[in-house]
């Protein structure tokens, strides 16, 4: 007999936390969210408890769990945007259409309970969450950034009348020889002409006192920037707090790419990080002894890196502002002895970005997209 529960009690939130951990056991191409990361999104001090409600379902087939999903109200966005949208996030679910059908009607009928008339996902809370659902390159190891899921989840969202909204590109970049001496002149030509800087780590300086000196600049132009693009909502400045502290450990100032203009003003930036796909396999999120040395060696000597953001002030589009981080990305290969970069997601439409790539040897290997339905 199937049955849904809104997750409320210790032992069903433990249940919605290894509900996935158990689906993906032994998948090689699965890399789990930290298990303390899960945990908190059902805490009082969750930081967008300010911003979204939120509601978490489990799905049961005779007392034993099939499914999960959590519902998100982003009130920032629907403010924004004059929209009534409801989102769905960690959604799981074994290969069954009556169990899938089942959780999203739950998520459906408490959103038009609140007023909403749009249902989409998967997305998080922000941009900065796993978003987006796998529909190519299952056989590709995910980023830690990313959530991987099997091919039959499609089916099941399409099966309930979901159609695509927006779909995101992935892509494995190599270094390029050739495209990095050009990138390298071009370099040079660019910020000679726009009297723009590189803005470093000083060398008395510590990460964390750097990371705080770039940090408002940084935030700045994410806003900016990134205010038209699917999903996004400004950051608050708790979530901006929260974001450097996460962040700080596995951040290495030298993947932190600034370029500042004469009068100091953050005009492009790029930020990468180490990836951690390795060292979190198997691990069950959870931060053993044995984790956290594999992720400080991860950290220290990468195998491969992950690309976080990367943005340009509006008034520099087209001015050829965006070699310079191109450059120090591809200055990673060679400084760190790196194999290869992972773009994550990449708004299919957002050619600007996509263009960047061009400078290296690009394989696109995977794709994911955000479904939505009326309700």
């Amino acid at each position: 007999m199937l049955e849904i529960r809104e997750v409320r009690s210790k032992n069903e939130i433990k249940e919605f936390i290894n509900f996935p951990l158990n689906l993906y056991k032994n998948n090689p191409y699965f890399v789990p969210e930290l298990y303390s990361d899960e945990l908190a999104l059902f805490k009082k001090t969750n930081i967008y408890n300010e911003t979204c409600e939120q509601i978490f379902f489990n799905a049961y087939i005779d007392n034993l769990i099939v499914g999960r999903i959590q519902g998100i109200i982003q009130k920032q966005y629907n403010e924004i945007h004059k929209e009534k949208r409801v989102r769905f996030s960690h959604f799981d679910s074994i290969d069954n259409k009556e169990v899938a059908n089942a959780l999203f009607s739950s998520v459906e009928k408490w959103a038009k309970e609140k007023g909403m008339d749009t249902f989409c996902g998967p997305l998080g809370y922000s941009d900065l969450e796993r978003e987006g659902m796998l529909i190519e390159g299952f056989n590709e190891l995910s980023t830690f950034e990313e959530q991987y899921n099997y091919s039959y989840y499609k089916d099941l969202a399409e099966e309930y009348g979901f159609v695509k909204e927006i779909d995101w590109v992935e892509s494995r970049l190599t270094f390029n020889k050739e495209k990095y001496d050009k990138i390298r002149h071009l370099t040079d030509i660019v910020l000679k002409r726009y009297n723009l800087h590189i803005v470093n780590q000083e060398p008395h300086e510590s990460k964390s006192h750097f990371i705080n000196r770039v940090a408002p600049g940084f935030f700045n132009l994410l806003d900016s920037a990134y205010e038209k693009l699917y999903g996004v909502v400004p950051f608050t400045e708790k979530m901006k707090q929260s974001i450097i502290k996460d962040f700080k450990l596995i951040l290495n100032s030298k993947y932190i790419m600034i370029i500042n203009d004469e009068n100091d003003k953050t005009v492009a930036f790029g930020l990468c990080f180490p990836s951690l796909s390795e060292a979190l396999l198997n691990t069950g999120g959870h931060l053993s002894i044995k984790t956290i040395i594999n992720i400080l060696k991860a950290v220290k000597n990468p195998k491969s890196v992950d690309l976080g953001l990367i943005a340009c002030d509006e008034e520099y589009l087209n001015k050829g502002i965006i070699a310079p981080i191109i450059k120090k990305m591809m200055d990673i290969f060679s400084e760190f002895n790196i194999e290869y970069l992972e773009t994550n997601l990449n708004l299919e439409d957002n050619i600007k970005v996509r263009q960047c790539w061009k400078y290296f040897n690009e394989r696109q290997h995977k794709r994911r997209r955000s479904f939505v339905k009326s309700i």
